[in-house]
């Protein structure tokens, strides 16, 4: 499946083609390992993830027309979800983010191995990157040469 993003392509074909649940959860908890620490200043609500059990958040910031991304969450798998995401989605256009479809979560094959909560709450960081995707398009439109340090925050 093409997603449109490279790296996102990789880590969907590389999980689905796992058959062993538990060679997914590694590989996702491995993940989170590799996320950058995340600012205490950024633990804020309009950065939390809504109808998440764990507490998640995640921040776009858009440099020079292509997204990245910051999260943190206090679930170790929660936190590799996060970082799937995080890593899939990084440098891409807001335009490339928001035209993802979200079917490549089903791709992964981890939706069968997760909780229904921690699946919910997959999707809901992944909308919510869309969601700062857009704004930060929006801001990025209004304020061309502004561009360099928008965030979703702004």
């Amino acid at each position: 499946m093409a997603t449109g993003s490279p790296a996102l392509d990789r880590i969907v074909e590389r999980l689905g083609s796992t058959a062993d649940p538990r060679r997914r959860y590694e590989y996702v908890l491995w993940l989170a390992k590799k996320l950058a620490p995340f600012p205490e200043e950024l633990r804020q609500e309009v950065f939390k993830v809504r109808g998440c059990v764990s507490q998640v958040y995640v921040v776009g910031q858009l440099q020079d027309g292509h997204l990245h991304w910051l999260g943190d969450s206090d679930a170790a798998i929660t936190k590799g979800l996060l970082a799937l995401l995080i890593e899939g989605l990084e440098g891409l256009t807001p335009e490339q983010v928001t035209a993802l479809d979200s079917a490549f979560l089903a791709a992964t094959g981890l939706q069968a191995s997760l909780t229904p909560s921690r699946a919910n709450g997959f999707l809901n960081i992944f909308r919510m990157m869309q969601a700062q995707a857009q704004a930060l398009a929006a801001v990025g439109a209004a304020h061309p040469a502004g561009e360099g340090g928008a965030d979703a925050g702004s």
